[in-house]
């Protein structure tokens, strides 16, 4: 009998230990879950922890590239602003010094008009009233202050541009003549400014201006009147220019 409980006690002891075993071994599998479980709970901590450190990267490499960006616009909008800063130190000085030239010019504006007007008084007779009254609009017009300088300085050069052409031009027009005993309507022949004539509507009068007596000499010989007629067709481009003869005084200084 003792012997059977003493089998029994060793069967259920036996019992008993690998139930512990088996308790134990459970244990220890479900601590290794729980590891397990633990370490893939913390690698994806650790993976969205480095996607999120790469993701800032990208963007520090990013905002790099900006700030890279924008420090190279920076740049060039101050070399934009240096330059327009030179451009307005340069304007700045062309308008002082345009200032310092127009209060020259004016002064040289008026005596040229008045030279002008002094040469068209001892030039000859020839488009009178055109020629004064060209010289009276200049000068109502630099007493203007809604026209510019450079409008005025254009008119007035213009004005000796026209002066100098009557140098080298023939025209005809027509005029009145004043003689000491008559007065009456003419053509008027002007080639260049060596010799101004005159020939009456009826073809009969024909005269030319004498510059040493400031007058008007008629003329008698027939053939001026032929040639002053055929230089008054010249001039109105009636016929083709040809050689004519004409009537000129020079003007001579004897000295003894």
């Amino acid at each position: 009998m003792q012997l059977i409980k003493i089998m029994l006690l060793t069967i259920l002891l036996g019992f008993s230990a690998e139930a512990m075993n088996q308790e134990k071994t459970q244990q220890l599998v479900n601590e290794g879950l729980e590891r397990l479980t633990k370490n893939q709970l913390a690698q994806q901590s650790v993976d969205q922890t480095l996607e999120q450190i790469q993701a800032m990267e990208k963007d520090y490499q990013d905002e790099l590239q900006l700030l890279d960006g924008l420090n190279m616009y920076n740049a060039m909008l101050k070399r934009q602003l240096d330059d327009q800063q030179l451009q307005i130190n340069k304007f700045n000085t062309s308008i002082n010094n345009a200032t310092l030239i127009e209060r020259q010019i004016m002064p040289l504006l008026v005596r040229m008009v008045d030279a002008l007007e002094s040469f068209v008084d001892i030039d000859m007779p020839f488009l009178n009233q055109e020629r004064t009254q060209r010289v009276a609009d200049l000068r109502e017009l630099l007493d203007k202050a809604e026209f510019t300088t450079s409008e005025k300085c254009r008119r007035v050069f213009e004005a000796y541009q026209i002066e100098n052409e009557y140098g080298y031009t023939i025209e005809s027009y027509k005029g009145r003549v004043d003689l000491v005993d008559s007065q009456f309507a003419v053509d008027f022949l002007r080639i260049g400014r060596i010799g101004l004539m005159y020939r009456d509507l009826a073809g009969d009068k024909v005269g030319f201006w004498n510059n040493q007596t400031k007058g008007w000499q008629p003329l008698t010989e027939r053939q001026y009147k032929r040639h002053i007629t055929k230089g008054l067709k010249i001039a109105r481009e009636e016929i083709s220019p040809e050689l004519i003869t004409l009537p000129l005084l020079a003007d001579i200084e004897v000295r003894p």
